[in-house]
């Protein structure tokens, strides 16, 4: 019919292409060799003669524990020893997870950085409550930390921005980070135009930009142990002023 133009699905020239999209994304689906299978009693054999670490019995400072432990991830781990998992919630309690890098930890809490306008800035501000988990595979270890969130003081960020590249400076500033992106050129000209704006001299820390301070009211270190038979003590205080209590918890 003249002004109408129908394409027979038989004779679509994409179809041979799409169908084997499909077939290929099927396999990729159904392919049971994607999971690794769960270990052998031979495995756990194995896994028992490499497990010489003493039981976590004595342990009564929760940061010195953990100082411990980052320090010999940050020379194990091929990749960020210092990554963790940040999770907050939205306005409709909906949990939201995503990776952030450690950037200091004292008695305080732990520090890390970002744009307050971003999800988990704005998630923050509206339930300033956060968990942390750092997963150190090369250890067969992970720690998880629960706790109250507070803004670090302007000259801390100030600081810490300070050390940051450049080109890292200049996206601080260039990103409307969480917000749709319609394609990299646009990315890329802002950042463009922020050079441009900065020239040649020292880059602000931008307004919209700052740090955010974990003070845990738990923390939970987990060891592997063969056989899942994993180790796991709890560090808990009710305030921050408050001592620690501990306590062993079933694998």
């Amino acid at each position: 019919m003249t002004g109408n133009v129908r394409v027979n699905a038989l004779n679509d020239p994409l179809r041979p292409r799409n169908a084997a999209r499909s077939r290929a994304i099927a396999a990729v689906v159904t392919d049971k060799t994607l999971i690794p299978p769960s270990p052998t009693e031979d495995d756990y054999v194995r896994q028992v003669a490499t497990a010489q670490a003493p039981e976590l019995l004595s342990e009564t400072d929760p940061f010195a524990l953990f100082s411990e432990w980052l320090a010999e991830a940050l020379k194990k781990e091929p990749n960020d020893g210092n990554a963790m998992a940040l999770a907050t919630v939205d306005e409709t309690g909906l949990p939201d997870v995503r990776m952030v890098l450690l950037k200091d930890v004292d008695p305080q809490g732990f520090v890390f950085y970002g744009n307050l306008e971003s999800a988990k800035g704005r998630e923050l501000a509206a339930n300033p409550k956060a968990a942390l988990l750092f997963h150190w595979k090369s250890l067969r270890r992970q720690v998880r930390v629960r706790g109250t969130v507070t803004p670090t003081t302007d000259a801390e960020a100030d600081a810490y921005f300070a050390t940051r590249a450049r080109p890292a400076q200049l996206g601080a500033w260039a990103s409307e980070q969480s917000r749709t992106l319609p394609d990299r050129l646009a990315l890329e000209k802002r950042i463009a135009e922020v050079g441009l704006r900065f020239g040649l001299g020292k880059v602000p820390r931008p307004p919209h930009w700052s740090g955010f301070r974990v003070a845990p009211q738990s923390f939970e270190f987990w060891r592997d142990r063969p056989f899942r038979l994993h180790e796991r003590l709890v560090f808990e205080r009710a305030a921050e002023a408050d001592g620690w209590t501990t306590r062993r918890l079933f694998p």
